[in-house]
């Protein structure tokens, strides 16, 4: 019995040491100086809305979806062509599929082709969506809980792409104020998961200067349960479907997101009748200073959030609001809520001077301390050799055993 014991001890010992030795090697990272950060300012106010084309129907989007793949490990018991049909079903006239780590052919349409995958094997479930690369980047930190981990990755994925989406920061461990208040490098950050209505992590970043567009994605991974199917959408002015067209017009900010309830909760023909009748912008746009939304439908309630999270005005029983940007104001940004549960969200409007740079979206800098980064990845080093040595010690004592 005491030798069973001293066995499964040594087992547990040596699986233990070589998650250790692999935590420390996965964690390489340089270390920065952040710059400092400031609120929007500037002479002009950006409208992510200018070139709106007010006589074209809205494109109803999903750009974070997972499908059944090649190879033993799935996620998602559908081949992309099913999940292709079941979203068109429902209103979608663009899907993008982004399986993790892996780029997914189009099942019908080679020009409609968008190469998107979903970054990240690690622990914290830091994950970003990857538009425009050729191939797929594999390295990931296991847990990356710093700040400077996690914009290295912003920086070296960004090298091989056309632009990032920060994933699902809600569920995301370790998205704190603070870490929102320093992370650049995304263009887009996805709103809520289904945990809150307030996106308060997008304005912790807004508030100290790091401008972002916002898309709602279904992050589904299985197109037949209907809570996880079409309860997020996005409605852009696109051209088209074709990547080049869609890239233009997420780069420019010419959409809106949008909560929908699971209508019919598990009736899909309830849910197929709803989600063709679902409230909409029929107006957005900025005059002068002021900026206004005009809905299809009254909301139960209309919000205009600012600085620090805080609202800057608000009114109740419309389909209509109206705000003047004042000179203090960093940006505005405007939220719907309706009696069902659906939600709407725009995109910022915020301050910037166009005499400098076509958007707010500032590629920050940061630069690398280099005696800290030397110290931690020399602490990193020591550890996993520390690990290794242990495990080998126990391995050859366990041989003499």
């Amino acid at each position: 019995m005491k030798k069973v014991l001293s066995i499964s001890l040594k087992v547990f010992c040596t699986i233990i040491l070589s998650a250790l030795a692999l935590l420390a090697v996965f964690s390489i990272s340089p270390i920065y100086n952040f710059a400092d950060t400031a609120a929007f300012s500037g002479p002009d106010i950006f409208n992510p809305y200018a070139g709106v084309d007010s006589n074209q129907v809205w494109k109803r989007a999903n750009f974070h979806t997972h499908t059944k793949v090649k190879g033993p490990l799935n996620e998602c018991p559908y081949w992309p062509e099913t999940v292709y049909e079941d979203y068109k079903k429902l209103g979608y006239d663009i899907l993008t599929f982004s399986n993790h780590n892996k780029l997914t052919e189009h099942p019908c349409n080679p020009e409609l082709q968008v190469n998107v995958y979903e970054h990240g094997y690690g622990l914290a479930k830091y994950h970003k969506l990857v538009f425009g690369a050729e191939k797929v980047n594999h390295f990931d930190h296991l847990f990356p809980i710093l700040a400077s981990q996690r914009q290295w990755q912003m920086d070296y994925l960004g090298k091989d792409a056309d632009f990032i989406q920060l994933n699902h920061p809600y569920r995301t461990p370790g998205s704190t104020e603070k870490i929102m208040e320093k992370l650049t490098g995304y263009r887009i950050i996805e709103l809520d998961s289904g945990v809150g209505t307030e996106q308060e992590y997008w304005d912790w970043a807004l508030s100290t200067g790091h401008y972002s567009f916002a898309l709602a994605n279904d992050d589904n991974h299985n197109s037949k349960a209907s809570a996880r199917t079409a309860v997020r959408a996005n409605f852009l002015d696109a051209e088209s479907g074709k990547y080049e067209d869609l890239k233009e017009t997420l780069l420019s900010g010419a959409y809106y997101s949008m909560r929908i309830p699971d209508y019919g909760d598990g009736d899909w023909n309830v849910k197929y009748a709803e989600n063709e009748d679902l409230p909409e912008i029929d107006e957005i746009d900025l005059h002068q200073d002021t900026l206004f939304v005009t809905l299809s439908e009254p909301a139960d309630s209309i919000v205009v959030t600012g600085q620090g999270h805080t609202t800057l005005t608000s009114d109740d029983f419309t389909d209509r609001i109206e705000y003047v940007i004042k000179e203090n104001d960093p940006y505005a940004r405007v939220t719907a809520y309706f009696s069902d549960g659906a939600v709407i969200y725009t995109n910022a409007f915020a301050r910037y001077d166009s005499s400098v740079s076509l958007t707010p979206y500032i590629e920050a800098e940061h630069t690398i301390n280099i005696p800290l980064t030397v110290l931690f990845n020399l602490f990193l080093a020591i550890i996993a050799a520390a690990c290794i040595y242990a495990e080998i010690r126990l391995l050859s004592r366990k041989k003499k055993d």
